[in-house]
């Protein structure tokens, strides 16, 4: 994750939560901002599958094909040796 460019966001926590942070830094010797990272990095693995942001993409093109499910890799891939060209 470190090669991708985060996106900078603010929020407001308690200033328990900022002391606990700061005590956690500095014992792990990183940022606070790395600990929030990690902790949404948890949040988000332990998504039930129905609650994966990811789901909502399902169905919202259409193909056209009716084996799209079965042969995805070959049409991502723009490897549809199926057509005469």
């Amino acid at each position: 994750m470190r090669d991708l460019k985060k996106k900078p966001i603010q929020v407001y926590i308690e200033p328990q939560q900022d002391r606990a942070l700061h005590l956690l830094s500095k014992r792990k010797g990183v940022s606070k901002a790395h600990l929030i990272r990690e902790g949404i990095v948890r949040l988000l693995q332990d998504l039930p599958v129905e609650e994966d942001p990811a789901l909502g993409l399902i169905g919202l093109g259409r193909s056209g094909k009716g084996d799209v499910s079965e042969h995805h890799d070959r049409y991502l891939a723009g490897r549809d040796r199926s057509r005469k060209r």
